[in-house]
């Protein structure tokens, strides 16, 4: 079904670019100011510009800045938050990027917190956060993410040779290979135009996936809305690998309030002597683990959900109440606005809190450019499966690998590029045999139903009968939305609800393949960590069939 609603029809509404780049988070805008400035280039973002992921990071960007740190330190948190499951020459190579990233993002006007007190050659203020033995985040108070996206925003604008096309969504890839070529590449993509309601091809030498990850396949998520996963799906579909996908990170402490929607409280607020209480006071997490409230985000998140099972509370509580007011306003002020809006005085009371689905550390198959399976093909940020980030992602590394990734593609692709001379003839998109539906309760209905059904059954706590009666369910929905696909025009959410089903088929399978528990995979029938699988990752292939690998990145170079 990749193609069957595609024709030999006129080409004339084709738009041609040197490289397309899918996502406009942090990934994507450092992958296209790294590109060389003579290269067309098209950044496509489903919302605003801003919608993403990258603007909702509140904590900051690891980086070994600090005298009395190193990178030999920054390493060792990584693998030891990994669980054996990080390649080791992708942290080294990626942890050896946080200096320069950040010289970077300074030298293009990011307004970091500076602090004198602390020796760095910059003064910057630095945190510390769940799995990190020193302070060595920097931040821009407590909404990073959304200082470093405006600043991206601002240097691309003003690059005359990007495009930015904001409410566009990419339906799939095209491939060569699919169309019928014998060398396979990645040649383009069929992108819908939310304006204009009409599908697009975009044809490209290059393309870049940068779409984030999978997090809204679950009911509750700290991610905004457009987090469905597209990139891994669409990537799944035109033949790449993916790994990993059964390590789905819950960030312990989200809002919990009627109208506070995927609100995140930062990692920094533990980091700064926050403490995480009962309804009576009482402390809980060195039960779980020596390091308590500092220990990594898959600790935390289960030791929330035993405490919230075992008493029966809806939440349990985040108390930074014994810090000054001055002390909270200096260093969180946006959610302590927030939290004022709401009715909450952290200086005074303990916030409610619950976990929620944050990240997807597994992905897209990349090597250490950031390449594919797929020739022209790449997969940068959240998207990808690196290797750096093994079965539990470190707090704030992921902005990291972000910006350290995109330079890696657009480099490598700027090393790459030539002249394109095979003249592929894209086949514009035919609607000719579809129709609107009026049936749009459908795509509602399935979307609420996968969502709740992976909250139960493939969420922070698993066993084998809830992963089964998941998987039993994905695909009676897989068929359905298939059908539904085939028969009605593409709307932004029957892409999405497509996409979202692929991801949880690819997560369901991937969790039943690993037989014990590791990182943020957790399953009662295996509690137990299997040495034997230390270094060995879940990878599935388009065949149909999961394999155990070592480090699987044998891409070219």
């Amino acid at each position: 079904m990749f193609y069957d609603r595609i024709t030999h029809m006129s080409q004339s509404k084709t738009k041609q670019y040197d490289v397309l780049i899918l996502g406009s988070g942090a990934a994507g805008l450092s992958a296209a100011l790294h590109l060389q400035p003579h290269l067309s280039v098209a950044v496509i973002s489903k919302a605003e510009l801003n919608s993403g992921n990258t603007s909702w990071a509140q904590g900051g960007i690891s980086a070994v800045l600090d005298r009395d740190d190193s990178l030999a330190q920054h390493i060792e948190d990584t693998i030891s938050a990994g669980a054996g499951l990080c390649d080791p020459e992708v942290v080294e190579k990626t942890v050896s990027e946080g200096r320069e990233v950040i010289d970077w993002l300074l030298s293009i006007g990011v307004e970091f917190t500076r602090e004198k007190a602390f020796h760095n050659r910059h003064h910057l203020h630095l945190t510390q956060e769940g799995g990190h033995t020193h302070r060595r985040v920097a931040h821009v108070a407590d909404a990073t993410g959304d200082a470093v996206q405006n600043q991206l925003i601002t240097q691309v604008r003003q690059r005359e040779q990007i495009d930015l096309l904001s409410n566009h969504i990419a339906v799939d890839l095209i491939t060569a290979g699919k169309l019928g070529h014998q060398q396979e590449r990645c040649v383009g993509a069929y992108i819908l135009n939310l304006d204009t309601g009409r599908v697009e091809v975009f044809r490209s030498q290059f393309v870049i996936l940068a779409t984030g990850g999978a997090s809204k396949v679950y009911l509750y998520t700290s991610n905004p809305d457009g987090a469905c996963g597209d990139g891994i799906a669409m990537a799944w579909r035109a033949g790449c690998r993916v790994a990993n996908m059964e390590f789905m990170q819950f960030h312990p402490t989200c809002l919990y309030h009627p109208k506070a929607k995927s609100y995140l409280l930062s990692e920094a607020i533990r980091g700064e002597g926050g403490k995480m209480i009962l309804q009576d006071g009482s402390e809980f997490l060195h039960h779980f683990d020596p390091r308590g409230v500092l220990a990594p985000r898959d600790i935390v998140a289960r030791a929330i959900d035993y405490m919230m099972k075992k008493h029966g509370h809806d939440c349990v509580y985040l108390d930074i109440s014994h810090k000054s007011a001055k002390f909270i306003a200096k260093h969180f002020p946006n959610i302590n606005a927030r939290c004022n809006k709401l009715g909450y005085d952290m200086s005074k009371e303990p916030i409610p809190v619950v976990p929620a689905a944050h990240y997807t550390c597994g992905g897209i198959l990349t090597d250490h450019h950031g390449q594919t399976d797929i020739p022209h093909l790449y997969a940068v940020g959240e998207v990808a499966h690196t290797g750096l980030h093994g079965a539990n992602r470190m707090a704030s590394n992921s902005l990291l690998e972000c910006l350290a990734y995109g330079r890696f593609a657009g480099e490598h692709i700027n090393t790459s590029f030539a002249s394109d001379n095979q003249n592929l003839s894209v086949p514009a998109w035919d609607e000719s045999r579809v129709s609107d539906s009026d049936e749009e309760i459908v795509v509602a209905h399935n979307w609420d139903e996968v969502r709740r059904f992976m909250w139960d059954y493939v969420g922070i706590v698993r066993s084998t009968k809830r992963m089964q009666r998941a998987q039993h369910r994905i695909d009676l929905l897989l068929h359905e939305i298939d059908e539904y696909y085939s028969n009605f025009k593409v709307t932004s959410d029957l892409i999405e609800l497509r996409n979202l089903a692929v991801v949880a088929d690819l997560i369901i399978r991937s969790a039943l393949a690993r037989q014990e528990s590791r990182g943020l995979h957790y399953t009662l029938d295996y509690p137990d960590t299997d040495p034997a699988l230390d270094q060995v990752n879940t990878i599935l292939t388009p065949d149909s069939k999961v394999h155990s690998e070592s480090h699987p990145h044998s891409l070219p170079a």
